[in-house]
């Protein structure tokens, strides 16, 4: 029974992150219906977004620390089980205020992948650790590819609380198998819970991503923006002199300063920002009208289906990123990951009317976004300390969701200004995407260049009791395999 359960960690601690992006997307088919199936306005049914992406990057770097000190495993199962109670609150009610504190919980989910690395980290033997890394950060892009279609399908032809309650019941399988096969790590790093650097950090990543997340709705340059930016300057700079001052901080900002830690970091933020231009840009292009003489019409089932290869191609190919990361280095297989998503947005801007071509572009993407994601938290494990792995790790699913807020935002900005009239109604151009399109190609070779200026020399790490290797040691094995 032992053998069975070690052998099942690693495709349940999948499932659990297969499980988050799901919840993340399930939402997306159902906002337009939403104002009239809840009576609410669309400006509030928005927030089901919004306090999803909040919660998701205040809790992940939150959780990643407690995991650290307090258990991962114990962790982990709070966050699947937050997330599934969300999803049973949400298929319980149609009040807009409980929806969004349910959607707020389902946040919690986002630190799962972090959390589950460093368990894979600290208890896999370094010959499996990279492809079961690669795997986990590719659930990301599969989850999301599943998601939408099936929601689509759901809200379709079933009543839209039937979807939560699919949720619901996934979550509460997830949460019994991770119960069940996942143990305990033995690394910890003891100490107190920086309380003050956590609240710290909520208060300026809430004012930066209501900002970046509202600024299209509000107005870049009303008072409200404008306030919220500068309180989020104010806030996260006493929050740095903080942690620097701290003994136990929320997050080390002299190993986070480290070239080895702070452009993966850079390059998390870069990725996250032309990873997320490739679903949200394709969503709506193939959604446009026939009369635009570009779109295609079709339908939100349709549309998942048209990014569905992307999610099977990143299950099929995360084998291979780790098998690159294991023979030339991640930092290698980060660059090449970026390199092939900004020619999967070449593709997109030679030809953005066939359905083959566009299907073919953003498949080139997600296979670009296979290796970048599958590298980041190995170049993580290898510039941090065994005891700071779910930690750190969060800060750098956090700057992914940062790039992937600030992306939202820049390409909303870009259509707004290049739109035509169809039917009457404003509608994107071609050109506005087409420049959308360039925007995140022009990122992800930012990206690239940040991967080939993280340096790779390495720093010995001390080998804890287990007898694991870990650091230098471990991430020689992991060469070499």
């Amino acid at each position: 029974m032992a053998a069975l359960r070690e052998r099942l960690a690693i495709p349940v601690l999948a499932f659990g992150g297969i499980l988050m992006a799901v919840m993340q997307t399930v939402v997306v088919p159902l906002l337009p219906d939403l104002p009239r199936l809840t009576g609410a306005s669309p400006g509030a049914v928005s927030w089901m977004v919004t306090a999803t992406l909040l919660a998701g990057a205040v809790l992940t770097p939150v959780l990643g620390r407690a995991g650290d000190m307090y258990g991962k495993r114990r962790v982990l199962l709070m966050a699947l089980g937050m997330m599934t109670v969300g999803s049973l609150m949400c298929a319980l009610t149609s009040d807009i205020g409980v929806l969004i504190v349910a959607r707020a919980m389902q946040g919690a989910a986002a630190a799962v992948v972090p959390l589950s690395i460093s368990i894979l980290r600290d208890e896999l033997p370094p010959e499996r650790t990279g492809s079961a890394v690669a795997l986990m950060s590719s659930t990301v892009g599969i989850g999301a590819a599943l998601g939408l279609p099936l929601a689509a399908l759901v809200v379709q032809y079933a009543n839209w609380h039937v979807m939560f309650w699919a949720t619901t019941a996934l979550g509460v399988v997830g949460l019994a198998l991770a119960w069940w096969a996942v143990r305990e790590s033995p690394v910890r790093e003891p100490g107190r819970f920086d309380t003050l650097g956590a609240l710290g950090l909520a208060a300026g990543l809430v004012c930066l991503l209501l900002a970046v997340s509202e600024g299209g709705t509000w107005g870049w340059t009303s008072p409200r923006i404008i306030g919220l930016f500068a309180a989020c300057v104010a806030v996260l700079t006493l929050w740095w002199r903080q942690q620097l001052r701290t003994e136990r901080p929320l997050v080390d900002m002299k190993l986070a300063a480290r070239p080895r830690v702070a452009l993966p970091h850079i390059a998390a933020l870069l990725t996250g920002f032309a990873f997320y231009g490739n679903s949200l840009v394709t969503a709506q292009l193939v959604q446009a009208p026939t009369a635009t003489g570009y779109g295609l019409g079709l339908s939100i089932v349709a549309t998942g289906l048209c990014l569905l290869p992307g999610g099977v191609t990143m299950l099929l190919l995360s084998p291979v990123s780790a098998r690159i990361s294991a023979v030339r280095g991640p930092r290698v297989t980060l660059a090449l990951g970026t390199a092939i998503i900004a020619s999967g947005y070449v593709l997109r801007i030679a030809d953005s009317r066939d359905l083959w071509m566009i299907i073919l572009g953003a498949t080139v993407c997600a296979i670009g976004t296979t290796f970048a994601y599958s590298a980041l938290p190995t170049l993580i494990l290898r510039a941090v300390p065994a005891g700071q792995t779910a930690s750190a790790n969060g800060v750098n699913v956090l700057m992914r969701t940062i790039g992937q807020a600030v992306c939202s935002a820049a390409v909303a900005a870009i259509l707004v200004h290049h739109t035509s009239l169809v039917a009457g109604a404003p509608v994107p151009t071609l050109h506005g995407y087409l420049l959308a399109f360039a925007m995140a190609g022009t990122v992800a070779l930012v990206a690239c260049a940040a991967a080939l200026s993280i340096p790779t020399d390495r720093a010995s790490r001390e080998t804890p009791r287990t007898g694991r290797p870990t650091g230098a040691a471990r991430d020689e094995a992991l060469e070499g395999a």
